[in-house]
């Protein structure tokens, strides 16, 4: 063979980090300037929203602006509302949405694996679950505030039943859709079925249930927020009720830039520790 030949393939594979490089530092240039354009979006919605209301061509006291919004959520922070510092009222609707979210999405997950896994009981509940799930679950709330009465439980409840739905069709699917050659091969060397559930049906579904995870628990704030606004004696929603019952819009907007930071927030977290879970899977398959 001619040296030629022999030394393509030293060139190539010495090219091969120089391309790597040049990949990572395009997909950085490319991730600051996304970053960027975001900010730049963000100023310039807010910057047009003061000038607007400050000019009258809409009108300010219903639509509020930035400026005003700000100053509300200052005055929470520096000196409280009129139910408690700003701080409670964050932790008690978060409260109630991580627990309303942490039991549906076991519920969820525990009853779409079930009924994955187990097809007679699929046929049986079936039904009822698509008729439950047709039902608009926001029109709950009002009757969990009369069973439960105006304290977290009846916020929970809310949650939970919104989390459920996702999570459990999510994780229904996740089981049906697993590999049944890892099944059969699991099946062939002496597996149960309760190793093949934990060991093969659970780890398949994983990705199924996460996508999920970051809808719910939006869905959980929603629960715990409609809960408050309907009846409480704390929390963001109680909040902005109050806001809306004194016409103060720069109080409902200051709530919900609140609640978007909280959410934003907890997406972060599950999007790190969805990261940490599937490190084994290539950058691509994440998106």
């Amino acid at each position: 063979m001619s040296p030629e030949l022999l030394s393509a393939p030293v060139a190539e594979a010495a090219k091969a980090p120089d391309r790597a490089h040049s990949r990572a530092r395009a997909a950085r240039r490319r991730k600051v300037l996304i970053n960027v354009a975001r900010a730049l979006l963000l100023v310039g919605c807010l910057g047009l929203w003061e000038v607007l209301s400050r000019a009258k061509v809409i009108d300010p006291f219903n639509f509020s602006m930035p400026s005003q919004i700000w100053d509300q959520i200052y005055t929470w922070v520096t000196h409280g509302t009129a139910l408690g510092s700003l701080g409670e009222q964050i932790w008690y609707t978060l409260y109630e949405a991580l627990l309303g979210w942490v039991l549906g999405v076991v519920t969820g997950v525990v009853l779409g694996i079930a009924l994955g896994r187990i097809t007679l009981l699929a046929d049986v509940l079936g039904p009822y679950i698509k008729v439950l799930n047709s039902i608009p679950r926001i029109v709950l709330a009002p009757i969990f505030v009369i069973w439960f009465g105006l304290g977290p439980a009846s916020k929970v409840a809310s949650a939970v039943v919104l989390v459920f739905f996702p999570v459990f069709f999510n994780a229904f699917q996740g089981a049906r859709e697993v590999d049944r050659n890892l099944v059969s091969n699991a099946r062939m060397l002496g597996a149960s079925d309760r190793r093949v559930t934990l060991q093969v049906v659970i780890p398949s579904a994983t990705s199924w249930i996460f996508t999920s995870l970051h809808v719910s628990f939006g869905f959980a704030l929603i629960g715990a927020i409609v809960g408050e606004y309907i009846g409480a004696t704390k929390g963001i929603g109680l909040l902005v009720a109050q806001s809306q019952g004194t016409f103060n819009a720069a109080g409902v907007y200051a709530a919900m830039v609140i609640l978007a930071v909280v959410a934003l927030l907890a997406e972060g977290l599950l999007t790190f520790a969805e990261r940490r879970i599937f490190r084994w899977k290539p950058a691509d398959s994440e998106h």
